[in-house]
């Protein structure tokens, strides 16, 4: 039996430094919102020059009084991505565009996707975001309540808030992109967290109440080793499916991958190292289970 308790201290001193760490980078330096909450324009071009760089692309851009301009490689090696915050454009401004692109670098590329935000739908795109992660807490955190004691709950409070903070710290620190598709990995994190943690607690609550002479922080320690391979099997099959789809997916799916990697990762160390530490700070014992059964 793998004694987890033994690094509770040490894992908690990491996850506090973590969690600080992306509340400050996120206070700091905020998040690299894209075009469907910023507003703006995004153009996905393909080239047949092999000469064409991102340089030559973002300089010719520059020339056409855009605003700022962001060019990266997308995909295939002459597929390039193009994002500019002019959200006030005319219906013939994309003509206009290709037109002054063919003067600058020739008649050799093609847009395959225009997609334009204006303001009013990119701040309601936002808000629409932050109230559909916010409502989708509260409903999990009000299941916990009505299936669980208070400890239970406070401890799965904490593991949801740790995973959710620390996945948009790492996007903040290296400054990925958040879309809506983010948003939706946000969400399906939360869901996969506080999975995982349900079945932790519901054994640990099964073994409380199977094993009176038993301590919580054994209990705990008994109770994680019981939903191991469960635990693992879960994780290990999903990352497995995440990962084919950040190789494999295309630059689209990129962003939403990796949330989900960090999200799987962070949610199965949390209901391990998070969730369960509470339980044991706040001695939870058989007596509270029977309090609550009684009550």
């Amino acid at each position: 039996m793998i004694n987890f308790n033994k690094f509770y201290k040490l894992f908690n001193i990491i996850s506090f430094i973590l969690m600080l760490s992306s509340i400050l980078l996120l206070s700091v330096k905020g998040l690299n919102f894209g075009v469907d909450f910023k507003g703006g324009t995004l153009i996905e071009l393909r080239t047949t020059d092999n000469n064409i760089s991102v340089t030559t692309l973002r300089k010719s851009f520059n020339e056409m009084s855009l605003g700022d301009v962001n060019v990266k490689k997308f995909g295939k090696e002459n597929d390039y991505l193009i994002k500019f915050e002019k959200k006030d454009i005319e219906p013939n401004t994309i003509e206009k565009i290709k037109v002054d692109l063919k003067n600058l670098i020739g008649d050799t590329f093609d847009f395959r996707r225009v997609e334009n935000v204006g303001p009013k739908v990119s701040s309601e795109l936002l808000k629409s975001g932050m109230i559909a992660i916010i409502v989708s807490l509260a409903a999990m955190l009000f299941y916990i309540w009505i299936r669980f004691e208070w400890q239970f709950s406070l401890g799965a409070i904490l593991a949801l808030f740790h995973d959710v903070i620390i996945t948009l710290g790492f996007f903040s620190l290296f400054s990925l992109e958040i879309n809506l598709s983010i948003v939706a990995a946000v969400l399906t994190i939360v869901g996969y967290s506080m999975n995982d943690t349900v079945v932790i607690f519901d054994r640990v609550r099964e073994n409380l109440r199977k094993f009176s002479d038993i301590k919580i922080y054994e209990l705990t320690n008994i109770s994680i080793n019981e939903t191991l391979s469960r635990t693992i099997i879960t994780s290990v099959t999903t990352l497995l499916a995440l990962l084919s789809i950040y190789i494999f997916g295309g630059e689209i799916l990129k962003g939403f991958s990796l949330a989900m990697i960090l999200g799987v990762i962070f949610g199965t160390y949390s209901s391990i190292y998070i969730a369960n530490p509470v339980l044991v700070r706040l001695r939870v014992s058989q007596k509270t289970i029977i309090k609550e059964d009684i009550d």
